[in-house]
């Protein structure tokens, strides 16, 4: 069931709207812009039905931070008013509100503009979720990493939370590819990306196909030291996959990963702190492969082996 967020001070208003929609739809009431910020980045909505006229924070600026924030921005905002003049609805829709529903309420107009914009939104993820995933491994692709991941910085560098990087990279996989063939490749791709997916399913981690054999995920909130031990882990699952690689030396599939971990100053750029995880990788693949160089938030590197 299709979950809707109604934020209004006014108890009666929302129970009244609750009553025309919760046939259809599980809705959560919200009876402070607070409120109703946080259950809006902490919960998944469909769409948000939200009261203009509020004591402290109205309505029009609990918008504009819905729409600043990458977990909310995208969810459609119907915005509740008796303010029926031009100005006010242009205001709205210029901070992103997707439509108007005007007091007193009409329940047919509410449920036919509900439904409307739910289903909008629905085939607008769809078409997101194809356009943004990698064909052959189902996790995102490289133009969803490039959108996901500066906004994930913005946040963390706003609220100064540790910022990780981390690259992997299948080794020896052009040997592979000549040995037995691109369409095994392929196998083997998908199969790693599986067991880095499977590792890496927290709220706070996002992966991605870099490239090729290369994958990159970021997280957000844990330290170094944390971050280093889990994703030595991930390395050692991919190992135990048992993927041959070599049958003649009994050799396994294997990646090699470097990261780094830092709480961005606000002047950082993602860009120089995405450098410095490809320089531990490459420093992993100097150092023998299949193994996991980290550069902690004073950028001191720590060896795995």
């Amino acid at each position: 069931m299709e979950k809707i967020l109604i934020v209004d001070d006014s108890i009666v208003q929302a129970s009244q709207l609750k009553s025309i929609l919760e046939a259809e739809y599980d809705i959560t009431i919200a009876q402070t812009p607070e409120e109703g910020l946080s259950r809006a980045s902490n919960e998944d909505y469909s769409l948000i039905l939200l009261d203009v006229v509020m004591p402290g924070m109205d309505g029009f600026t609990l918008l504009k931070k819905l729409q600043e924030e990458i977990i909310t921005q995208s969810v459609p905002v119907i915005l509740i008013t008796s303010l029926s003049d031009v100005a006010n609805e242009q205001r709205g829709l210029i901070l992103g509100a997707v439509d108007y529903i005007t007091k007193p309420f009409n329940p047919l107009i509410v449920q036919a503009r509900v439904n409307t914009h739910i289903k909008l939104y629905n085939y607008r993820r769809q078409a997101e979720r194809q356009s943004m995933t990698d064909q052959l491994t189902g996790v995102a692709n490289r133009r969803k990493y490039d959108r996901y991941s500066a906004a994930r910085w913005r946040e963390s560098v706003r609220m100064q939370v540790p910022f990780s990087i981390c690259m992997f990279d299948i080794d020896h996989f052009k040997v592979y590819n000549d040995t037995f063939g691109h369409p095994a490749g392929d196998k083997v791709i998908a199969a790693v990306a599986k067991t880095l997916s499977a590792h890496l399913r927290r709220s706070t981690d996002f992966l991605a196909r870099y490239g090729g054999e290369e994958f990159v995920a970021i997280s957000t909130g844990d330290h170094s030291e944390k971050m280093f031990e889990h994703i030595k882990k991930v390395r050692q699952a991919i190992e135990d996959l048992h993927i041959p690689h070599n049958p003649s030396t009994s050799e396994w599939v294997t990646v090699s990963i470097g990261g780094v971990t830092v709480i961005p100053p606000a002047d950082a750029k993602y860009a120089f702190y995405l450098q410095i995880a490809d320089t531990m990788l490459y420093d992993a693949k100097r150092h023998g492969r299949n193994r996991v160089v980290w550069a902690n938030e004073q950028l001191k590197q720590q060896f795995e082996k």
